[in-house]
């Protein structure tokens, strides 16, 4: 075994999210290679006392974002994630962040705001369950699940894991297991990444399906992981509020987490829970900015801080 000590540097890798016409969008910067990728630098220590600090400091630097809630979401170290061919430099260390802004315009360096349903075109159950799911993915996973060893030592064969993952064969579609589906696909090599990461499941196969915009290194996953993370936080925090104006309609409100969680909401029992969870308390001013009737507007509700330790929107879909 080789005594040399292979170099590590830490760096910071953000989802930035804002929400734009009623869509959620997540900020990219384009690379040499022409793919899409998180905005992402490297800590540094000397300048920056703590990971959020520098992440806020880099992040108004470089793509002109002041930032507001910030968490934390995973370590991502994996061997290679940044390596490429001939590269012998420092093993790169990532640490992963999900970011809120209300800003989704007017940024710097050439960062622009992408729709993430770009890059997760299956996730989107707004209208209705995306044609590619049973056109593409149903047919490549039960494909690749019949292929498994039979001496397999995982808990859950292939196939229970596609039926989970995927909402089949009576079990329920989870909004939150965005993280899931994505490695699942990786795996079973039908994205663009597990090629270019020289997966034999992925290298074996001719032609790949279009399964969303590839993005650089593995920001696909660090940002499969955010929206996961802020799909489950919806629910027992009230980071909407993070991402509305100050001041907001009902609708714009029930809009805002139609985006993030993927999924179409009945009206009058959006607003039925809302009205429960006491989030939100009338201005007593109306909006004429509706394209309709007049609509009251609402802000948030500071005091339910306080009120309970977990309160949030445990919305129910209509399908």
């Amino acid at each position: 075994m080789s005594d040399k000590l292979t170099p590590i540097e830490i760096g910071l890798t953000a989802a930035i999210v804002a929400i734009e016409d009623h869509e959620p969008l997540v900020l990219t910067a384009r690379g040499a290679d022409g793919l899409a990728g998180l905005p992402f630098g490297p800590f540094d220590a000397p300048s920056h006392r703590t990971f959020e600090i520098g992440l806020r400091a880099w992040v108004e630097e470089q793509a002109g974002l002041r930032l507001g809630y910030v968490e934390q979401l995973y370590t991502f170290g994996d061997r290679g994630r940044h390596a490429e061919a001939g590269d012998t430099g420092a093993h790169m260390v990532s640490i992963g962040y999900l970011a809120l802004t209300r800003a989704a315009a007017g940024t710097a360096n050439a960062a622009s705001f992408e729709p993430w349903y770009r890059f997760f075109p299956w996730e989107d159950w707004r209208e209705a369950p995306p044609a590619l799911i049973a056109r593409d993915i149903i047919p490549a996973l039960t494909a690749w699940a019949e292929e498994e060893p039979p001496e397999t030592t995982r808990a859950l064969p292939r196939k229970d894991r596609v039926r989970f993952c995927f909402g089949l064969d009576g079990a329920a579609w989870d909004e939150e297991r965005v993280l899931d589906r994505y490695e699942l696909l990786y795996e079973a090599g039908l994205v663009e990444e597990a090629r270019r990461d020289g997966r034999p499941a992925a290298l074996a196969r001719k032609a790949l399906p279009a399964l969303g915009t590839s993005m650089r290194f593995d920001h696909r996953r660090i940002l499969a992981t955010a929206i996961a993370r802020l799909r489950a936080k919806l629910k027992y925090r009230p980071v909407v509020f993070e991402l509305l104006p100050a001041e907001f309609t009902l609708t714009e409100l029930q809009y805002t987490v139609e985006a993030i969680s993927g999924r179409h909401l009945h009206k009058q029992n959006f607003r039925r829970l809302v009205e429960a969870e006491a989030l939100v308390e009338p201005t007593g001013v109306m909006s004429t900015q509706t394209g309709g009737r007049p609509a009251a507007l609402h802000r948030f509700r500071r005091d339910v801080l306080q009120e309970r330790p977990a309160p949030g929107l445990r919305v129910r879909s209509r399908r």
